[in-house]
């Protein structure tokens, strides 16, 4: 991009020979598809947050798991139409179906995990501490993928522990054993992730589909050792985690049509602020300072990985150009 015009240069060829030109750098302007991707991301949160409030609400009355299986049953009757009408039959196919089902398992009990544990834990503290993910996934990398992680790598994932032990504060009256629910569900949504990339030549409107189709069969066959009938109100809120979530699975998607992950991914930790502020509008729920402050700090070691992974990631095409 050519630098703006001096004032030097506004003034006559002669002044543009006598003096030095002053240039005025131009900050780059990002596209526009980008922009809408990084729209479409803090909107899924905001989406995925009001889920994540709706389900706490109903885990009053209900136990998480039938409350993951309201989340499953609407995933599992919208996904695969709406995959049918932009993509027609040929969307659903799929090369890898037993990771596509094992992917949907991982997916199905790590909704399981963070669903329970908001029963039990602030709305806030539930999501921050699930936020761990990326630790897990750089652990996993190395067995699953073959992939060697560096100094860097394993610093960020220390700095990611050290924030949920802020937010958890063993030791203290504030820690409660129900934060192992969310570290599980990081650490079995690493799982997801992994097998994520492992199928990347997949569509991902197919993988949606197998997801919420497994998924749902999945959590059919666990709810009825739980089940209760709901009432009206009961069946609104569960029918409501299940669009609320659904709609944000679907506007993933279409970021991720338009942009990146590594542009994309440090906008997912939006969703820490609204869970933070829908928990205190809406369920009168006060968050500690700790859980803002180990939030923090488990989204800046998250956002460390991505760019690492993204510097590692270019070096490997750089490599591969240069063979």
């Amino acid at each position: 991009m050519a630098p703006a015009p001096s004032l030097a240069a506004a003034a006559s060829a002669d002044a543009r020979a006598a003096a030095p030109v002053v240039q005025v750098p131009v900050l780059p302007t990002l596209p526009d598809a980008t922009l809408a991707a990084i729209g479409l991301i803090v909107l899924s949160t905001a989406f995925f947050s009001l889920a994540d409030i709706a389900a706490k609400a109903l885990t009053d009355t209900m136990h998480g798991l039938q409350v993951t299986w309201f989340r499953f049953l609407v995933f599992a009757l919208t996904i695969p139409v709406w995959t049918l009408a932009i993509r027609g039959p040929q969307a659903l196919r799929t090369r890898r179906p037993a990771l596509q089902v094992a992917r949907g398992m991982a997916i199905a009990g790590a909704s399981s995990f963070f669903i329970i544990g908001l029963a039990h834990l602030p709305a806030a503290e539930n999501t921050a501490i699930a936020f761990l993910g990326p630790l897990f996934v750089t652990a996993l990398s190395i067995p699953l993928l073959g992939e060697k992680v560096g100094v860097r790598r394993w610093a960020a994932a220390l700095v990611g522990f050290l924030g949920v032990m802020i937010v958890v504060r063993p030791g203290t009256d504030a820690f409660h054993l129900a934060a192992l629910l969310p570290i599980g569900a990081a650490l079995v949504g690493a799982f997801g992730q992994i097998s994520t990339r492992l199928m990347a030549n997949e569509l991902p409107e197919a993988t949606l589909t197998w997801t919420a189709l497994t998924g749902f069969v999945l959590m059919s066959l666990m709810v009825p050792f739980v089940w209760t009938m709901p009432d009206a109100t009961e069946l609104a809120f569960g029918l409501a985690t299940g669009v609320l979530s659904t709609i944000g699975h679907v506007l993933v998607v279409q970021a991720f049509r338009r942009a990146g992950a590594s542009i994309l991914a440090p906008f997912t930790y939006v969703q820490l602020l609204f869970v933070g502020v829908l928990s205190y509008l809406l369920l009168s729920e006060i968050p500690a300072v700790w859980t803002f402050v180990g939030g923090a700090v488990i989204a800046a070691s998250g956002l460390y990985t991505a760019h690492r992974e993204r510097v590692v990631a270019r070096e490997r095409r750089l490599a591969q150009i240069a063979a």
